[in-house]
């Protein structure tokens, strides 16, 4: 595989869409829906994933921390096909794109006719948002990349949770409603934990390598044990917010995550495997809770 497809890590995309379409689908229910806009987040949405790649894949290479892992893929850096130059130029690159995509999205979702006769609300909706993408750049990049990163002082599960579970929902259904409800509010909730699972897998298969290079993760401050139940205790809640908020069919998804759960508590090095397992999963949870 090309080594810059490589580091863009495209199975981890699916994931970072959940919440857009889950957001978007309550939003088609209520007949606001726009094709547009939801487009164009998904379209950030992905960028920014990539971006947080690209950036873990440099912050993590530059503090030694990707070196000799078992049970998981060498990417560029570490593999020694694409080089640290190279690497920033991408990131670089993809900077730009979030921020072109990132300001066409606010401009189309408050600059309808229906707002232009209050520009002070278009305004300072759109510089709300525009800060908002801000934050999510700064976070995407220094989740590993930086001395203060804060994916090695344990709180990555919190950024993985504010950004793919309550930014990604909430701001899909605002950004097309200009309105919140309740059911959103717990919707995106719901949708975060798994998300937050899917860095929690990847943190119980490297605890001890990480814990070597000084990664401080929430898993690792766990420890095995608790950190698989945190894993399963995510799952649950996840599914029991949204069959609370009358979202039944994401039972459907109830047999996969118990294999899920299974295979976790029985293997480590094998974890990668799961990856891909819990990403797809939860993209399918966030389309049966829109029915």
């Amino acid at each position: 595989m090309n080594p810059y497809i490589q580091s863009l890590r495209l199975r981890t995309l699916p994931l970072s869409v959940a919440g857009i379409i889950l957001g978007s689908g309550l939003v088609y229910t209520s007949g606001s829906f726009s094709w547009p806009v939801c487009v164009l987040a998904v379209l950030t949405a992905l960028s920014l994933q990539i971006l947080s790649n690209l950036s873990n894949e440099l912050g993590d290479a530059q503090k030694g921390t990707d070196t000799d892992q078992h049970g998981r893929a060498a990417y560029g850096l570490q593999a020694g096909t694409i080089t640290e130059k190279q690497m920033k130029t991408m990131i670089v690159l993809f900077i730009g794109l979030c921020v072109l995509i990132g300001s066409v999205l606010v401009w189309t979702a408050f600059s309808g006719e229906d707002l232009i006769v209050n520009q002070k609300y278009e305004i300072i909706h759109s510089v709300c948002f525009l800060g908002l993408g801000l934050l999510a750049i700064i976070g995407a990049m220094t989740y590993t990349l930086g001395k203060h990163s804060y994916g090695y002082m344990g709180l990555g599960d919190l950024g993985v949770f504010v950004f793919f579970g309550l930014a990604s929902t909430w701001g899909a259904y605002y950004l097309q409603t200009q309105t919140m409800t309740w059911e959103v509010f717990w919707c995106g909730i719901a949708i975060g934990l798994p998300c937050v699972g899917v860095l929690n897998l990847n943190n119980i298969r490297d605890m001890s390598h990480d814990l070597e290079h000084g990664k401080h993760t929430f898993a690792g401050l766990l420890g095995p044990l608790g950190a698989r139940v945190y894993h399963y205790l995510l799952l649950f809640f996840c599914l029991l917010i949204l069959i609370l908020c009358g979202h039944y069919w994401v039972g459907l998804v109830v047999p996969v995550w118990a294999w899920h759960i299974r295979y976790v508590g029985m293997h480590t090095e094998t974890l990668d495997k799961q990856m891909p397992v819990l990403m797809f999963s939860t993209l399918i949870v966030a389309i049966l809770a829109v029915f």
